[in-house]
This record gives structure tokens, sequence and C-alpha cells, in this order.
């Protein structure tokens, strides 16, 4: 997508800057930090973030959406045997009664998958505490009490927004650990903002980076590709995120399949969500065409799709999935960066936040109309060309006949949780694990209080039940938010679809049963603002503990019995198909946790959740927001622009 004029201001600052000399490569890594977190490889032909020429594979580069891919299928079948030991493992230490573990695992291997919502930092350091808790490699977390080893059984995880940028970490880094990435130093550094000082007008000291990040977008746009302001915002969040100089501006997401971890099947299948989003289009959850990026594959189960293409070539010129000049394909579009950050592109909201930044007069005004102008261009989102589906499928698909593909945040359609995917009747899985660190929750007086209410999962409720794009999708009944918010099942764990049998007859298409976790107050108020850009190190920490013991129940210090409970709802649909009767002790997990259908949908009182031990709180810093950061960003262009 082209700019038009109104917004040259920007690119007119962005090419000012190309001018100066670019700063010099970041110091090279000791070996003690590459040793923390396993450096990820740069895979762009181009060695940078443009992406470059390449062979075509054979065949063609399209598919239909019938099936998960052979590659995909591949991999799971490497994965078994290791969840299946895993899982083993995992219900021997869960402590349940009366159930033969060995017996059920000798004939049948349950499908788990994880999810971890969009929301900032708050959502990636939640989520990354939930993940150390899940993950065996963490000391301790496979003691009396905890739930280690969930991780390794899973064979899906799923990332968007917030979400994405904690399962991106962690796989391009050659699947890492949390422990890992917090001791590192070079990533997951939050004590200063991505974008600018304090403040955002010291352009001086930051006209060189911004410069760095000009470079390295313009020289994607030189090799022929169009960009966005998404481009900028993915240069800028993969330094925090992807071990390597710069941030790896040649880091490809189908890297990920190319590594030890990945061949060896050593975690999970991971899948990122973005949304996409025609010209002038308002998405809903009902409308959406949901796009998952896997190491593999990127494309669409939905109806309005219904296919994929090879994520290594997306950037080809192809229609119909063929090329259009014979055997010359491209690579490295699929940058990790990009990846994430299309996952996390939620520009269209940055205007109403000028203010918040203490920009004044010329300035001010400067930035206000490049925004304008990016949001009156649709250039609010992440440009996908030329469009992978260019010719396929145009008696349901709106972009076939588009040379853009235009995808913007994982959670613009309030799916804030990545459930798509997982819920694929040709995926086949038995429980999600879905972590909602959302920001829902407004008090009466208007002002945000940042807790989930469960928008996100009734928004995949909706879609599942009205039809047009759920691709036979099915999905467990969950109540309305002030339901939600009235009976705490937005402050604890709660199973929904506890009896398959309540949404078909048919043991062939059960959903998945899903545990819900929601964000909570265990040691840290963890309610922090999407906004928030800025966390010092011991309040990500902090951040990341309670994570931890909001999937574990306070290490089960709240119920002694939560890993029998979770080990109860990972073999209840394999059981459900046989028709054997739950233990008792299931049969009372089930009673504590299973929503039962009850509703009180009055409008509840200020949702104000009592810490569940003493709890600390991060201290506001909204100059280094969210929002005000990728607006920093443009007044650093700008004013460098201005001064140089």
């Amino acid at each position: 997508m082209r700019l038009p004029t109104s917004s040259q201001v920007f690119f007119t600052a962005a090419s000012v800057l190309s001018a100066v000399q670019a700063a010099p490569g970041p110091t090279p890594l000791a070996a003690e930090v590459d040793n923390l977190v396993t450096r990820a490889f740069s895979d762009s032909p181009s060695g940078g973030y443009a992406p470059g020429r390449a062979s075509c594979p054979s065949g063609p580069l399209v598919r239909n959406a019938n099936d998960i891919s052979s590659g995909e299928k591949d991999f799971l079948k490497k994965r078994q045997p290791i969840t299946d030991k895993a899982l083993t493992d995992f219900l021997n230490r869960a402590s349940m009664v009366d159930f033969d573990v060995k017996a059920f695992m000798s004939s049948y291997s349950p499908t788990i998958g994880i999810a971890f919502s969009g929301g900032g930092y708050r959502a990636m350091l939640s989520g990354g505490g939930q993940f150390k808790a899940m993950d065996s490699r963490t000391p301790g977390s496979t003691a009396v009490g905890n739930i280690g080893g969930l991780l390794q059984s899973a064979k899906y995880v799923a990332g968007l927004s917030g979400g994405s940028w904690l399962l991106g970490s962690v796989v391009i880094n050659n699947f890492t650990t949390i422990d890992r990435l917090q001791k590192a130093g070079n990533v997951w550094d939050f004590e200063n903002s991505i974008l600018a000082p304090e403040g955002a007008l010291h352009i001086v000291d930051t006209t060189l980076y911004y410069n760095d990040l000009n470079r390295e977008v313009q020289d994607k746009e030189k090799a022929g590709f169009d960009v966005s302001l998404t481009d900028y915002w993915s240069r800028a969040i993969s330094r925090q995120f992807v071990n390597y100089t710069d941030g790896g501006p040649g880091v490809t997401y189908s890297s990920i399949a190319k590594s030890d971890q990945y061949k060896n099947a050593e975690m999970p299948f991971p899948i990122i969500v973005a949304d996409g989003r025609n010209p002038g289009e308002e998405i809903i959850s009902s409308n959406a065409t949901v796009y998952e990026y896997n190491p593999l594959e990127f494309g669409s189960f939905d109806p309005t799709l219904y296919a994929f293409a090879p994520i290594e070539y997306i950037g080809s010129n192809v229609t119909n999935g063929v090329p259009n000049e014979t055997g010359v394909c491209a690579r490295g579009f699929d940058n990790v960066g990009f990846v994430m950050g299309t996952s996390s592109s939620l520009f269209n909201i940055l205007i109403t936040q000028l203010d918040s930044v203490g920009l004044t007069g010329v300035l001010k005004k400067l930035v206000e109309t490049t925004l304008t102008a990016i949001s009156a261009a649709d250039n609010d989102i992440a440009d996908y060309s030329p469009n992978p589906f260019f010719g396929v499928n145009p008696g349901i698909n709106p972009s076939a006949n588009t040379t853009d593909l235009t995808l913007v945040d994982g959670g613009l359609d309030g799916q804030n949780i990545p459930l798509h995917p997982l819920i694929q009747p040709t995926r086949k899985v038995d429980v999600i694990f879905a972590m909602d660190n959302s920001a829902d929750t407004v008090r009466k007086n208007g002002e945000l209080s940042n807790w989930p209410n469960g928008t996100a999962i009734i928004a995949t409720y909706e879609r599942a039940i009205k039809g047009s794009q759920n691709n036979g999708t099915l999905f467990p009944s969950v109540p309305d938010v002030n339901t939600f918010i009235n009976l705490g099942l937005n402050n604890r764990p709660t199973f929904f679809g506890c009896d398959a049998r309540n949404i078909t007859s048919d043991t062939n298409k059960f959903p998945p049963l899903v545990v819900y976790i929601p964000n909570s107050p265990y040691t840290f108020n963890s309610n922090v603002s999407t906004n928030e850009m800025t966390y010092s190190a011991s309040e990500r920490d902090l951040m990341i503990e309670n994570g931890y013991n909001i999937v574990t129940r306070g290490n089960s210090s709240f119920d002694q019995n939560w890993p029998a409970c979770v080990g109860c709802a990972i073999v209840r649909r394999e059981q459900e198909r046989k028709g054997e009767t739950q233990t008792a002790q299931c049969q009372k997990c089930f009673k504590d946790y299973c929503w039962d259908g009850t509703r009180n949908s009055a409008v509840p009182n200020d949702y104000n959740p009592t810490a569940l031990v003493s709890a600390k709180s991060a201290a506001a810093n909204g100059a280094r927001s969210w929002g005000t950061a990728i607006i920093a960003l443009l007044s650093g262009l700008v004013s460098a622009a201005l001064l140089l």
C-alpha cells in the first residue's frame, strides 16, 4: 500500500534521517549471555530486513485448508512420544486417586493446547509466569503442588498481541526458558522505552537509533515492498525480544522450523494470530478472517479464505499460488518481528493519546497530522503485499482481487485469547488452557481497572454459534460478562464444556474442554494498563511471579487438589468418548471448577478484587506507555528531521 501525499510528512522525516550515519551495532554479546539465551539465527537471503529473491519450491504455493499440512502432521507424529512421556510423568505427579495412568496413556494420547491472550506487556509478563510454571525446566516446577511438565505435555501453543511477544521470545530464541530471558540482560529488559527516552524529546541522543529503524525499513521498501507503521513498530520491539544484533533484522518466523528444538519436536507447535481487515471495515468477532502463522504456513481456516501458503515464501508474486515469474520467489518477508508486530498493531487508537505525551505546538500538530493521515490511508495496518492469496478462492475470498492483504492486531475482533486455531476440528484438541490477561473491566466513573471479565472467551463462543465464519467449529457455552464477575469466574480457574454431550452427541466432534485461567492478584496487583511500556526489573519479576501463582493457585496452597484437577480436565474428553465414569476425585474437581450454567446478569458493582496474598502494585507511568511510545517514535522521526 503506497502512502498518499497527505502522509508524506512521516516518510519525509524518515528520509532525512536516512542521511545520518547509522549507529554502530551493539557490543557483541558476552559468552555467558549467549549461554543464557541461545541466539536466534538470521535466515533472510538479504541478510537484513528486506526480503530477497529465491528459487521456488516445487508445486503450488497455496493449498486448501481442508486439513492441517503434511508438515504439521509429521511434526505431531514426532512430538507424540515426547508428550506421552511428559504427560505420563505429569499425571503420576498429580496425585490422581483411583486413576490408572498407565492404562489410560497406553490407549490414548490427549492433544493439549495452551493459549496466551493479548494485553501488551501485562499479558506477556503474566503469561510469562504462567508459561514458567508449566515448564518442567523451571527449577521447582515439578515439586508437589506445581504443574511443571504441562508445557512439555502440550502439542500446541498459541499467542496473540502481547501473548505473541511471549511466545515469539521463547521459540525464536531456540525454545529458551523464562528464567533465562529474565537473567539475560540483552532481551526482556524493560527499564527504558524501546522507542525513546522519557518524554520522547531527547532527540540528539535518539536520532541515530531512529535512523537504524528507518534504514532497516527503507531497505525493505527499496527492495520493492510496501511498508507501513507496523514495520517500524516491528523493528523496535524486535530489539527487546530477539537475541540477535539489532533485534535480528534477518531472523524469520519460518527459521523456527530449522532449529534443532523444532526438528526434534521438543516444543509445542507454535501459532501466532492476527486479523484480516479489508479497507474501511470494522472488525467484529463474527466477520473477521482470523489468520495464523506457524513455522510452516500462513493462512486461515475461515470460509472467507480457506487456504494456506508456505510461510517461508510469502512476499512472492503469485496468482492463485503460481509464481508470476517462473521459478522466482521471495524469502525473508516473514521476519519474526514483523509477525509479532502485526499481531500487536493497534495504531488506530493512538491519535486519542497525544495529550498524554506532553507534545505541544508545531511538533504536536505534525504528529497529529501524521497519525490522521496514516489512519485515513488505512495505513494503521500491516501490509502483506504482494498478497499471497491473490486469485485464490475468488468466490469466497474478499481479498482475492486485491494486490494487498492487510492485517491488524489479533485481538481487535474481540477474541483476545487465541482459541481460534485450537478449536479447528482437524486439530482434534482435547483440552485448552486459556490464559486470559485481558483488560476488560471499567469502573462506574469510566476508569479502566484492567482485569478480565470473560469478554475474550465470549467473543469466541458467539462466533461459533453465529455460523457464518465458524467453519464447523464448536465451542462450549459461556455466560455473559456480568455473570463472570458476579460469580467470580474471572477471579479463579473455571472449566467450560465439562459435559461434551451438552454441545454435540457426535463423539467424533467433541470440542475441547476449556480451562479458563484469568489474571488475578495473588502476590502482585497485575492489572497494569495495556499501554504501560516500561517496567523495572523488580516489577517485571513480580508480574512473572504473580503469573506463576495464578496458574498454580499459589503452588496449590488454595487447593491442594489443583494438579489433580488439571489432570481430570486433560483426560475427560477421552473418558466421555468411551463412556467412562469419572473418579470421585475428578467428580469433586468438576463440581468445584465447572461452570454449571448458573447466570447472574445483574449489573455488578465495580470489580476490585482482593489480593489473595499480600500484593504490591506497579508504579503507573503513562508517559512511557505503549500508545505514547508509538507516538514517541513518530515525534522522534519528525523532530529529528526538523533539527537536522
